[in-house]
């Protein structure tokens, strides 16, 4: 008789279809995945303003939440996104549901933990766009944008050349550029009790997937 694996839930909530079909894919890889301890359901909903979801959300019991987005730059316009995202994250508590939810940044883009799954990308970028020649040069392709890339069938082909030991690289790395920020002396920033960094590179999209890999002993 087959041992029937148990179940494990995620939820996130993302600003973009990328992250989204990342996380499709992972979930996909991880099921197919015969040594993963669990069978996994990453429950993943595009939606800019967090507060707004968690209203819908009927539970009973405790539940995590990722919020995936992007810290785009330092200019005055993308930080105060940036930290009203963050205060609506904060109001989340005061609506009395047992929701919690953690912070998936990315300074600058998405793009820098996709990149990082294949090779290092640890100098300052000066604009989102600059991810674009990493990008082609991890994976080998010849995207003239990042419209481009972000096209579906492209960037699920970029997905078809990434396998877990490729997560695992991906974690390792943004550890390692976390580390890098406080040797530098950088200042880790604190906003409604949520943590992160001005400077480029950064990220915690890195803590959430890392969890999920551990849960199943695939870490």
């Amino acid at each position: 008789m087959t041992n029937m694996k148990t179940a494990k839930k995620y939820y996130f909530f993302v600003e973009g279809e990328t992250e989204k079909w990342y996380l499709e894919w992972l979930q996909d890889k991880i099921n197919n995945e015969p040594s993963s301890k669990h069978k996994v359901s990453i429950d993943c909903k595009i939606q800019k303003n967090p507060l707004k979801r968690a209203k819908s959300i009927n539970t009973v019991s405790k539940i995590e939440i990722t919020h995936l987005f992007d810290y785009e730059s330092n200019d005055e316009v993308h930080t105060t996104q940036f930290k009203e995202t963050l205060d609506a994250l904060k109001k989340v508590s005061t609506l009395g549901k047992q929701i919690k939810y953690r912070l998936g940044y990315s300074n600058f883009a998405f793009e820098l933990w996709i990149v990082l799954h294949k090779a290092d990308c640890n100098g300052l970028l000066v604009h989102r766009h600059h991810y674009l020649d990493p990008i082609n040069r991890a994976y080998q392709e010849n995207f003239e944008s990042l419209a481009q890339y972000k096209h579906e069938n492209n960037f699920k082909r970029v997905l078809s050349h990434i396998y877990l030991s490729d997560v695992r690289a991906a974690i390792s790395r943004s550890k390692a550029i976390m580390q890098r920020n406080v040797e530098n002396g950088y200042q880790l920033q604190q906003y409604k009790n949520y943590y992160y960094y001005r400077e480029n590179p950064a990220l915690s999209v890195w803590e959430s997937i890392e969890k999920i890999l551990k849960d199943c002993d695939l870490d």
